[in-house]
């Protein structure tokens, strides 16, 4: 895993419609507009923020995690827009014995429905793929959680079972989780064309 791809600078991705970059503080009111809303954390194991100053100093936690090499938080954007947030991906457990991460993602409850959760997805497999050599990338969901199971299926994922009252989630309490995975062979083969040459997602300064 080439871990240096990930936290030498910030990974800027980049792609005909949408942009994944670093989350400021000009994005706090987008930023709170997620974290505010109870439907945006239904089926996540994140306790809501009503509190603007709470979800401010959050934007600060995301850089000292990126720092600290322990968690990856990318703000979504369109290239038509650029300075509003959508949405975040986030990239976290690099574990290198085993060459796996995982990965997690979340809109404000306004951009939902419109694709951009499966291409964001699409832009970040490219990157850990191709560009850090992930050889595994893996995603836990609630199993009432339909809309972002659609989100893996469309990306390729595989469901692989149900963990079942495995894991303590704040606010949720021991709860069920599907997981879902994709390896850089299932990931090779259904975009040879693209890591052969084609267009994708690019990583900018």
């Amino acid at each position: 895993m080439n871990l240096e791809a990930v936290y030498d600078q910030f990974p800027i991705l980049k792609s005909d419609e949408w942009i994944l970059k670093r989350i400021e503080d000009q994005h706090v009111n987008e930023v709170f507009e997620i974290y505010d809303n109870d439907n945006v954390f239904e089926y996540c194991g994140i306790i809501p923020k009503h509190n603007k100053d709470t979800v401010k100093k959050m934007i600060g936690h995301f850089e000292r995690d990126y720092n600290k090499r322990s968690r990856v938080k990318w703000g979504i954007f369109a290239n038509c827009e650029p300075d509003r947030l959508l949405g975040i991906m986030e990239a976290v457990d690099f574990n290198l014995k085993v060459n796996m991460v995982t990965i997690g993602y979340f809109l404000a409850e306004s951009q939902w429905g419109k694709g951009i959760a499966t291409r964001a997805v699409g832009m970040l497999l490219e990157f850990l793929f191709t560009k850090v050599n992930v050889n595994r990338i893996q995603a836990e969901v609630m199993p009432a959680n339909e809309l972002s199971k659609k989100v893996l299926l469309k990306n390729g994922f595989i469901h692989e079972g149900t963990l079942r009252q495995a894991t303590l989630w704040s606010g949720k309490g021991i709860v069920d989780l599907e997981m879902y995975s994709i390896l850089r062979e299932d990931y090779i083969i259904l975009h040879r064309d693209s890591i052969d040459g084609g267009e994708g997602a690019r990583v900018g300064e």
